[in-house]
């Protein structure tokens, strides 16, 4: 694997540090601007769509200019937009600095998966993915914890400094990382028939109409729960958020296990039998917490699902990444995109069904779709070469 890999691991720690890096800290910014905590909590509700609306934009413009060059520009402005919400002196001026910095974050990391699929043969890309995912899972594991222990010696103010040294560090560490060819090639020309040319190339592969629909079904399913969690865990008497906050963690416990596993399991699996696996595990822990076990057993289902998501999950990223060559940032952008509008959708139909039929009822049915998912991207899903693969 190359050494250039941890570079872009620790580019998409760097932006994953910062998408909960209010959430522990909320009850201080309302307070300094007089706002309710329901106006405040709009934060990550405006970060998370920023993310995902800017992914078709950010990845053409990754094949345009250059990925490594585009993840450096991300990683400053999400910096800089962190620093000028830590310098806010009005609400609506911090709220604008979330979606700048939704904007930023939301370039690093389908960007980053894209540079790791050029750097690494599709033999070994699953497991170069898994790496680049450890970053990830490792950002989003520590943000809200670090950005609490922050706040409690800083505040609000310095949990949003010190994450936006942090991301301007890493975009100084990507231009080291990538100062050669990869920099210092000039940016192409802005055409838009090659952007034409990218999108046609990518939906005339028979493996994007599974691998998007997939995508936005796993964030309505399983990312969609995550808001539900505290007051689950509220109607068993236990109230504290810091226990929420731990059962959730879980989550990203599972995804680093499965970066550590993946390169044992996949030769012994193959891709097929682990997006099953992945999908039977993951139903089995949503029926479970749908009769509401103690939350030490949750914390425990949650590291479980985390572990089956990835295996599905990972491997539905590989094949986004061989969808086109030319237009493969703009393929993996979408990827993302499509995942992050099933986490928009997501509550509202977990909502609906807890409302209309019951936690029990809309549980087990995201357990019934998740397990047909798994066996329908294990039957319609195929390796082959991408139809631009003898343009490069």
């Amino acid at each position: 694997m190359p050494p250039v890999l941890n570079i872009i691991a620790l580019a998409t720690f760097a932006a994953s540090l910062s998408t909960r890096a209010l959430d522990p800290v909320l009850p201080h910014v309302a307070s300094d601007f007089a706002v309710s905590i329901a106006a405040a909590a709009g934060f990550a509700s405006v970060f998370a769509f920023t993310f995902a609306i800017v992914q078709p934009v950010l990845g053409a413009a990754a094949d345009l200019f250059g990925k490594a060059r585009l993840v450096i520009v991300c990683l400053v402005l999400l910096g800089l937009a962190n620093i000028l919400g830590a310098l806010s002196s009005s609400f609506p001026l911090l709220f604008a600095s979330r979606i700048l910095a939704g904007i930023g974050a939301g370039g690093v990391f389908p960007i980053a998966l894209g540079l790791t699929s050029d750097l690494v043969a599709p033999n070994k890309r699953q497991v170069a993915i898994g790496r680049t995912l450890a970053g990830s899972m490792t950002g989003n594991l520590l943000g809200a914890s670090l950005s609490g222990l922050i706040g409690d010696f800083l505040g609000w103010r310095g949990v949003l400094a010190v994450l936006g040294l942090l991301a301007v560090v890493a975009s100084v560490a990507v231009a080291v990382g990538f100062r050669g060819g990869a920099l210092k090639r000039a940016p192409a020309k802005v055409d838009l028939s090659v952007l034409s040319h990218g999108y046609r190339t990518i939906f005339a592969n028979p493996n994007a109409r599974i691998c998007y629909p997939a995508v936005f079904i796993e964030g309505c399913c399983v990312l969609g729960l995550f808001p539900y969690v505290a007051s689950f865990l509220f109607e068993q008497g236990v109230t504290s958020l810091s226990i929420s906050g731990l059962v959730i963690a879980g989550f990203a416990v599972g995804g680093l296990f499965y970066t550590l596993s993946v390169s044992r399991l996949l030769p012994r699996l193959g891709v097929n039998v682990m997006m099953i696996s992945g999908a039977v595990l993951m139903a089995l822990q949503l029926a479970i917490i749908a009769f509401g076990p103690r939350w030490q057993f949750q914390a425990v289902n949650f590291i479980f699902m985390g572990w089956g998501f990835y295996m599905l999950h990972g491997s539905l990223q590989v094949f986004a990444s061989e969808l086109s060559v030319e237009a493969r940032a703009t393929a993996l952008s979408l990827h993302s995109f499509f995942f992050f509008m099933g986490q928009t959708v997501g509550p509202v139909a977990y909502g609906f069904g807890i409302l209309n039929a019951g936690k029990i009822p809309a549980l087990l049915t995201s357990a019934v779709i998740i397990v047909a998912l798994g066996f329908v991207c294990a039957g319609l899903l195929r390796q082959s070469r991408p139809a631009d693969v003898d343009a490069t």
